[in-house]
């Protein structure tokens, strides 16, 4: 297949995943890595790509979300500096070892949340402002596996801090604007350790992207708090299932 034409798939896989992504607060990454992984890329260097592309794209999603209203700043501050350096260890490890095991640990993990979300959408219950404790180590090991494993940043945050009763107008917000500097952390380190990727991939995810995030930082400023997290429920689910094929198949 031609650059061009790769070019274009991949633009269109970065809209699509930072559509859903602004959204939803969550999937871009696991979007785009599964399907770099699917046309046969080691998995560093689609880990790679996809950090590389999501410095811009998160960019544009989180100062859209910034400019909407969406950002809480002591979030993102909490969220970004541990972030920063478990991207930093993740991206080691991975330029290193085989990222397999993550697998194991994230797919229960997403499919119970996606089921504890699912039911939370039954309950009434006080959403909290305030950024609760464990929040720090929270993005410290979301920003370790997400490097490692080429995504699930946004899934772990944004549906464990959702869970715990925090709005997810201002999660999703937050999440995406410290997504950027995680992103940055994490390509910097693939970039020292194995080079560069290939350019009309990590071109592809950038244009679609950064066209689509601000209409999924509009989307998510309109939708009510409790259809937010059905959706974010049904994704982390969906996306627990998939991981779930891939290890029995």
């Amino acid at each position: 297949m031609a650059p061009f034409s790769e070019f274009l798939i991949f633009a269109g896989i970065g809209a699509l995943a930072q559509l859903v992504d602004g959204a939803l607060g969550m999937a871009y990454g696991v979007t785009s890595a599964g399907m770099l992984l699917g046309m046969g890329m080691p998995p560093a260097l689609a880990s790679a790509s996809v950090h590389y592309a999501e410095t811009f794209t998160c960019g544009a999603s989180g100062i859209s979300h910034w400019w909407a209203g969406n950002v809480q700043r002591r979030l993102f501050w909490v969220l970004a500096i541990p972030g920063v350096i478990g991207a930093v260890i993740g991206a080691t490890l991975l330029a290193h070892l085989p990222p397999s095991w993550i697998r194991y640990f994230l797919t229960p993990y997403l499919v119970l949340m996606g089921l504890f979300l699912l039911f939370r959408t039954t309950r009434r219950k006080d959403l909290r402002h305030d950024v609760p404790p464990g929040t720090g180590l929270l993005g410290f090991i979301a920003g370790l596996l997400d490097a490692a494993g080429g995504g699930g940043w946004s899934a772990l945050t944004v549906t464990t801090m959702v869970a715990r009763g925090q709005e997810p107008r201002y999660v999703i917000g937050s999440v995406h604007l410290a997504k950027c500097i995680v992103s940055l952390a994490a390509s910097i380190t693939f970039l020292l350790s194995i080079g560069e990727s290939k350019l009309h991939v990590v071109l592809g995810l950038i244009v679609g992207g950064v066209i689509a995030a601000p209409f999924g930082a509009w989307l998510v400023r309109r939708l009510p708090p409790r259809l937010t997290t059905l959706l974010a429920g049904l994704t982390v689910l969906a996306l627990g299932l998939y991981n779930f094929y891939r290890i029995v198949r």
